[in-house]
């Protein structure tokens, strides 16, 4: 049997009115300190977007998301909060906030694989 490691994930959400609380899913970010595993998967439906809020600027949500991604791959590209540890990284990119991109609460698992669980999770939750 192949070691598990213990991993902690959030869905990426889009909530066009912070105010109505309504969101969809449209990623996930994984972390595993143990396989110093950082990384996250989204997908922008923009049909579903335009129908859900129609003055919502796709192009400012897809560079939020992007953002989220610099930061996990850490160095330069993520600014000054991608030089931060990768488990820093994490707390802050799953930290509670009241914006147009949010994450769900911070949920646990164990895998083997980090990035065949962050596919697989982004399948279940996003798809």
């Amino acid at each position: 049997m192949p070691a598990m490691h213990l991993f902690e994930y959030a869905v990426l959400r889009v909530v066009p009115r912070v105010e109505r609380e309504e969101f969809l899913n449209v990623g996930v970010v994984l972390y595993c300190r143990s396989l110093g595993f950082l990384q996250t998967r989204f997908q922008l439906p923009e049909a579903k977007l335009k129908a859900v809020a129609p003055a919502l600027d796709v192009a400012e949500v897809q560079a939020r998301l992007q953002a989220f991604e610099r930061i996990c791959q850490g160095r330069a590209a993520g600014g000054t909060i991608g030089q931060f540890g990768i488990a820093e990284r994490f707390r802050w990119l799953t930290a509670t906030r009241s914006t147009i991109v949010q994450t769900s609460p911070v949920h646990p698992g164990l895998c083997a694989d980090a990035a065949e669980t962050l596919a697989r999770l982004y399948a279940q939750l996003v798809e």
